[in-house]
C-alpha cells in the first residue's frame, strides 16, 4: 500500500495518517471503521484497476488538502 500511496504523492504521517485511512474508506465506499470490508475492496480495486486506485487517491488527496 504503502507504494501507491507514494505514486499518488500522498505522504503519510502521524497527523494526517486518520485523514489518509478515511480517504481510502471513502473511495471504496465503506463506512469509516470497517476495515476488513474496506482491505476486501481496496484489494479487489488495486488487482482489477491499480492505475485508476492511484489517479483516484491522487484526485482525492489533492481535494483534501484545499
Amino acid at each position: 500500500m504503502q507504494r501507491l500511496l507514494d505514486q499518488a504523492g500522498i505522504a503519510v504521517t502521524k497527523e494526517n495518517r486518520q485523514d489518509v485511512d478515511r480517504l481510502i474508506h471513502e473511495l471504496v465506499a465503506v463506512q469509516y471503521k470497517n476495515c476488513p470490508t474496506t482491505w476486501k475492496e481496496v484489494k479487489q480495486w488495486i488487482a482489477e484497476d491499480e492505475a485508476g486506485f492511484v489517479a483516484r487517491l491522487k484526485e482525492g488527496w489533492a481535494k483534501h488538502a484545499r
